[in-house]
């Protein structure tokens, strides 16, 4: 229940200690004031817990229909602005960012309001997962769970406000260069991530929200970056270079964003994207391997929109048909700034003449952010996201593959014969271009306690595979695959088994064995070529850690 409880916390402002807030005290305290609409305050308390049941509540618990989708409570007219409201103070970014899950008062934003949801947290129906938004924004979470965007709800936050956004921290970035540190002017990013390492910056999104939603809200998309995050000031400025060579015609195109938008049409495909290196946390267990510590979330799903990569090389003069084309290249403009290197990659030439292959501007309708490839980054639906060039600056056609060292040395699966710091020749394994069929839990959470009386419990997750082979069937065990379980599916309706590039997001409840104190629950995946997952990593171990896609397991305790 809402209480005056809610309250406290919103009486001494951050100016000169005056008291703020106000107006939501005088509201808080009269319940039975009625709105413009002829509502009470309990009328409005009701209704948000309503719509919160609703949305994060239902999520939490694992009840979404996922062929039932619809916003029920959603106001299709509500403003969701936040105007700038001059009777609170104005609050920066990072002071904002100190009211994290750690501090004892849990601040948020939504658009250009400040929040203190310190007393609502107890009252939330969806439980504590709120807490992943403190010291950040709410929009990446409401893009999730979209029944909070009523009218109901907004007026309930607003008598939670304390201040007022700072105009200057709207922008994307997240301050002024430092001209020691190239990565002093990479953008912000939602602390709900979960940081991998700083620089550069690699995070992955909580277990408990990617399978929420089937397109990834764009701040929670994971992150995986080499180098420091390129700065595109003048986005007229930024050109694309098109390297073409027809056996021995050599030509060069070069386009901006405005260009590939006016003579080139739009294309639109949902696909996911997965670092080739997800789930290594877990291979590392078996044996040691080299890389980031990725658990299991390295990997997100995103409608892209732009242009398809095969009209451009055409257009630049490029023949579908010849033959002496073996490979595309692509080069980033983010650079080492060591060794002066520019981020580079490169795919078969058969693949980059597919249609789904993009040059893309947009990302879930907006465009890209500044961590996802602003202005441009290539999408390669199928293909690990080593492959998937971000704010691309060349394109050019070859013989070879790319020189990069991404592509000849980094991104290659060696035989299980190495181990770490053994002198691999990087030829006796080819670059990685696709991805094995995959798939995990996102709930339950690994070391989740549960109920001595339950019979059952709520299981959902991902699954994906390479080359666009869809997922047929993914199943959970908990008896370490004596017997199985058949879980329901939702897939993007538009793509077909044979040319699958989105994920597949999978639910069921699972009967739980009596009278155990330990339960470790399974999945696997199979796909559309009957390829599925193997039981242990043993078998496909590599010192690189790459390509985990053995038996996904979580243990849960019984209390």
């Amino acid at each position: 229940m809402l209480g005056r409880a809610m309250i406290s916390g919103l009486l001494v402002g951050r100016n000169g200690g005056r008291p703020i807030g106000r107006r939501a005290l005088t509201r808080l305290q009269q319940p039975n004031e009625r709105d413009d609409h002829g509502r009470s305050r309990e009328d409005r308390r009701a209704a948000l817990l309503a719509v919160c049941a609703g949305g994060a509540a239902a999520a939490a618990l694992g009840i979404y229909m996922f062929r039932q989708r619809r916003i029920a409570f959603a106001d299709a007219n509500v403003v969701l602005e936040r105007p700038k409201r001059p009777d609170l103070p104005t609050l920066s970014r990072k002071e904002i960012s100190q009211h994290n899950r750690d501090h004892a008062r849990k601040w948020v934003t939504f658009k250009q309001g400040v929040y203190d949801i310190t007393d609502f947290i107890g009252s939330h129906p969806g439980g504590d997962k709120i807490l992943l938004a403190a010291g950040g924004s709410l929009e990446p979470f409401w893009s999730l769970y979209a029944q909070h965007k009523s009218t109901q709800v907004l007026e309930i936050l607003e008598e939670l406000r304390i201040g007022n956004l700072d105009e200057k921290d709207m922008q994307e970035t997240a301050g002024s260069a430092d001209a020691n540190d190239p990565y002093s002017s990479d953008p912000r990013r939602h602390p709900a991530l979960i940081v991998n390492s700083e620089k550069p910056y690699n995070a992955e999104t909580p277990p408990s929200l990617l399978a929420d939603s089937f397109v990834t809200p764009i701040e929670l998309f994971f992150v995986r970056n080499h180098l420091p995050v390129p700065q595109v000031a003048d986005l007229s400025k930024h050109q694309l270079r098109v390297e073409v060579q027809n056996g021995k015609k050599k030509g060069a195109v070069t386009l901006n964003v405005d260009d590939l938008k006016k003579k080139f049409k739009p294309t639109t495909v949902t696909s996911a994207v997965q670092c080739a290196g997800n789930r290594r946390a877990e291979m590392s267990k078996f044996k040691k391997v080299m890389g980031l510590s990725w658990r299991g979330t390295a990997i997100s799903n995103a409608k892209w929109t732009g242009v398809r990569l095969r009209d451009v090389l055409i257009a630049a003069g490029v023949d579908p048909n010849d033959d002496t084309i073996k490979h595309v290249h692509f080069e980033g403009a983010d650079i080492d700034p060591n060794g002066g290197n520019h981020y580079g990659a490169s795919i078969p030439f058969s693949k980059a003449m597919s249609p789904e292959v993009l040059i893309a501007y947009e990302m879930n309708g907006e465009p890209l952010s500044v961590d996802h490839g602003y202005p441009l980054r290539v999408v390669v639906p199928g293909v690990v996201g080593a492959r998937q060039v971000k704010w691309l600056t060349t394109i050019r056609t070859s013989e070879e593959e790319s020189p990069s060292h991404w592509q000849q040395k980094d991104y290659r699966a060696f035989s299980p014969a190495y181990n770490v710091g053994d002198n691999v020749d990087p030829a006796s394994a080819p670059a990685i271009q696709e991805g094995p069929v995959q798939s995990a839990f996102c709930v339950p959470a690994p070391g989740s306690i549960i109920d001595a009386k339950a019979t059952e419990i709520d299981v959902a997750g991902y699954a994906w595979s390479g080359g666009g082979r869809g997922i047929v069937r993914v199943e959970v065990s908990t008896d370490d695959g004596a017997t199985w379980h058949p879980t329901e599916l939702e897939q993007a309706p538009d793509q077909t088994l044979d040319n699958m590039w989105a994920w597949t997001l999978w639910r069921a409840k699972i009967p739980l064995p009596a009278n155990k104190r330990h339960h470790e629950l399974v999945c696997k995946a199979t796909d559309r070529s009957y390829n599925t997952q193997p039981e242990t990593p043993a078998g496909i171990w590599n010192m690189r850690g790459l390509l985990n896609n053995s038996w996904h397991r979580v243990t849960i305790d019984v209390k």
